[in-house]
């Protein structure tokens, strides 16, 4: 079988083909070559795998075919990490764990146990650090954060992390995990750590709930009792005060008329050394225009007196004293 002639024609047909590819690689370049980059983040961009440079949000453009790639990077996003517990239908893959039960469960100084549920806000502060320093930023942030919580919880009593310390913790853990986020490198910022649900075992939870509902039941009597004392109390230092002061005020009274009758009998003695007759007449008479108007309808007369007459006319007394 012979083969088939070609034509000079013929051995140059590819090659003409050739010139279609620049119009080919245009539109192609232009559609790889632009990218838009939302409010919410940042563009990171990659250059041959290499970090380049970081765009702000809006309409970019980078060297098309591959050579650059872009990441977007959600930094004006907060997000969150549960611990615990899972919400339903989260759109992180990071915000729960797969052994919620075992997470929750912790040891508390006491040796006791508690059940915790808390959650870990953070948001991605540093693009490049967050990409590039370490193989599973997020895993790494869960997995501190866990190391934290049962730090600060096994340093504390039960009741204190049941009752009266949440908020300490809270704030303990969060000062904690900015410096280990920080010391590892992790391009995070850490916004809050707050504590969900904090119970006992279920075991022991109707137990607990009762010894509660005790303390409970004693602070509500001990601020009853302090509100009786708060009201019985200053009234009673009131009306103290007030006796102090009408007792004060009538010893001044007294000790000031006992000077002045003082004064007064200096000087009365002082007139009775000059004339004692005279002063003696005045005395009397002052002090009987002091008691006669208080006798009223008496008479006073003398023993002697054999028949009554009297001193005013047409007055008739009542009694007479002799």
């Amino acid at each position: 079988m012979s083969r088939p002639t070609l034509l000079p024609g013929d051995r140059l047909s590819p090659l003409r083909h050739l010139r279609w590819l620049p119009l080919l690689l245009i539109p192609i370049g232009l559609l790889t070559a632009l990218y838009q980059v939302p409010a919410e983040g940042v563009g990171v961009v990659l250059r041959f795998g290499r970090y380049a440079s970081t765009q702000e949000p809006g309409l970019h453009y980078k060297l098309p075919f591959g050579i650059d790639e872009v990441a977007i990077v959600q930094t004006r996003r907060q997000l969150k990490l549960e611990f615990g517990f899972q919400t339903p239908d989260a759109t992180n893959p990071d915000q729960y764990g797969r052994q919620p039960e075992r997470e929750k469960s912790m040891v508390t100084g006491d040796l006791n146990a508690a059940l915790v549920e808390w959650v870990v806000q953070y948001r991605i502060d540093d693009p490049k650090l967050y990409l590039f320093q370490v193989r599973e930023p997020a895993q790494t942030l869960r997995d501190l954060s866990e190391a934290v919580m049962r730090e600060v919880i096994g340093d504390r009593t039960v009741d204190e992390v049941i009752t009266v310390g949440r908020q300490e913790i809270e704030t303990v853990a969060a000062d904690r995990l900015r410096t280990m986020s920080k010391t590892y490198e992790l391009g995070f910022v850490i916004d809050q750590v707050q504590l969900k649900n904090v119970n006992p075992p279920r075991d022991v939870q109707a137990s607990f709930n009762e010894v509660n509902k005790a303390e409970q039941d004693r602070e509500s009597m001990i601020n009853v009792a302090n509100g009786e004392y708060n009201k019985i109390v200053p009234r009673a230092r009131g009306e103290a005060a007030q006796r102090i002061s009408e007792a004060e005020g009538y010893r001044l009274k007294r000790v000031n008329e006992a000077l002045g009758d003082a004064t007064a009998f200096q000087a009365v003695l002082a007139e009775y050394v000059k004339a004692p007759s005279i002063t003696k007449t005045r005395l009397y008479l002052e002090t009987m225009a002091q008691v006669l108007p208080a006798l009223g309808d008496k008479w006073i007369v003398d023993e002697r007196v054999t028949q009554l007459l009297p001193m005013l006319p047409g007055a008739t007394p009542k009694e007479v004293t002799k």
